[in-house]
């Protein structure tokens, strides 16, 4: 009864792989298309690229944007200015006669 169980089990385990679809081995060539499949393929490319068409544009994304805040990006975004440091001898000696 056990062997029978065990036979049951493995049966019932090798039927979803016998469902899948048929794979092509080694020099086996795929089926032809018929005329109705390949109109429906063409409907379904003129579709999606109608899809595509009509997505809006997107503007950039700052995946860091909230981790910085608001200011931080906005002061960023500004070129930053180099700092001149004046030499204290420049302060000092004026030439006014």
């Amino acid at each position: 009864m056990h062997k029978i169980a065990v036979a049951v089990l493995l049966a019932l385990m090798a039927a979803p792989a016998l469902a899948q679809e048929h794979v092509l081995g080694p020099g086996e060539e795929p089926k032809e298309k018929t005329a109705s499949q390949k109109a429906a393929d063409d409907r379904a490319e003129r579709a999606y690229q109608r899809s595509l068409n009509n997505v809006p544009e997107q503007k950039p994304v700052d995946p860091w944007g909230t981790a910085r805040g608001d200011d931080a990006s906005k002061k960023s975004a500004a070129p930053a200015k180099p700092v001149v440091k004046q030499s204290s001898k420049a302060k000092s000696g004026s030439t006014a006669n």
